[in-house]
């Protein structure tokens, strides 16, 4: 099962990877790092006692601290947050809503390369 909702994770990410979306704002960057911080930080951000952060770095992340990362894309970032993988649970429309999971997605995107 785990195997399973890996490989869909995988090839759902593949699949609009290559897709070309508009380069977000600064007002949706600042935004989606407001919200970022609410409910992603406490995981998955640096210090100690970040779980997600431990997780990532531990199968060989590098780096494990998402904020540093350049390697994600948007579509990877929709689908982590609303299924959930590994230890880390789904979050509901009623948590994180679409226009805040954009701009969370748009915040962690912001450094990646075209």
């Amino acid at each position: 099962m785990k195997n399973a909702r890996a490989v869909l994770l995988i090839l759902v990410s593949l699949a609009f990877a290559a897709s070309a979306f508009a380069a977000p704002d600064d007002a949706q960057i600042e935004k989606g790092h407001k919200v970022y911080d609410k409910w992603c930080f406490p995981c998955h951000g640096t210090g100690s006692g970040k779980p997600g952060t431990d997780s990532l770095r531990a199968r060989g992340q590098n780096p494990a601290v998402l904020e540093e990362r350049t390697d994600l894309t948007a579509p990877m970032i929709k689908t982590f947050v609303r299924h959930g993988v590994l230890y880390m649970p789904m979050f509901r429309k009623t948590e994180i809503s679409d226009a805040d999971l954009d701009a969370i997605a748009a915040y962690l995107t912001r450094n990646n390369k075209p």
